[in-house]
């Protein structure tokens, strides 16, 4: 199993209040799966996201990403699993504006010690892997919104990671050019990564396997499809 939570609760203190984002929730995604969180704003799915992507910790319960328990890693540790386990790809594309794409896409390669000329090949790779090839040498000002997110995309597909992790990967994108971008979502799943996308969206939610329906920070429905 790549994601296990066990009862995870994440409650924030916001002034003399509490507020319950998380509320109990026991997961399990599957190496290889391709699933969606889904639900209204505020209704925990991006908290959640950020705790399996270890850019959060739960307040209680437990959570194994590949069979280790996450609270028991150190820093070092859970820094590493976010440069190397894991893929990000956010709703808002995160590109540096002053760096080309291939630049862009060997950021999280610097920044796990990659040699340079391995860094460039992986780089070049990821972006062909998106058809990009012909824009490595452009800034994000120089590309279209699909575009940008397709530098994103290979942004996070540069390590190998175990997971991708997607929120709203079309939220800031146009009908047509967010299908596309879920069609290479899909491509991608089929040559065996795991993909998990957060969306208030059905549409987008409907291109995974399996969608998890989330209302105040409970699952509150599963559906399941056969592709």
């Amino acid at each position: 199993m790549l994601i296990q939570t066990e009862d995870l609760w994440k409650i924030y203190e916001v002034g003399a209040e509490k507020v319950n984002a998380v509320r109990g929730i026991s997961l399990e995604v599957k190496k290889g799966e391709y699933l969606a969180i889904m639900g209204p704003s505020g209704s925990g799915k991006s908290t959640l996201m950020n705790l399996i992507g270890c850019l959060d910790t739960p307040s209680s319960g437990k959570y194994y990403l590949n069979g280790r328990l996450v609270s028991e890693l150190t820093e070092d540790e859970l820094a590493f699993i976010r440069n190397k386990e894991i893929g990000f790809v956010f709703q808002t594309f995160n590109l540096l504006p002053r760096a080309s794409a291939l630049h862009n896409v060997e950021l999280p390669l610097i920044y796990n010690g990659t040699e340079p000329e391995e860094r460039k090949r992986r780089a070049r790779a990821a972006l062909k892997m998106v058809d990009l090839e012909d824009r490595m040498t452009h800034k994000p000002n120089e590309l279209s919104g699909g575009q940008r997110q397709r530098v994103a995309l290979a942004r996070a597909l540069a390590n190998n990671p175990s997971l991708i992790l997607a929120d709203e990967p079309t939220g800031n994108l146009d009908t047509a050019t967010g299908a596309e971008i879920m069609a290479l979502l899909g491509r991608l799943h089929e040559q065996g990564n795991t993909l998990l996308i957060v969306t208030h969206e059905l549409d987008v939610a409907r291109y995974a396997n399996r969608i998890i329906h989330i209302r105040d920070g409970k699952i509150e429905r599963e559906e399941k499809f056969d592709k």
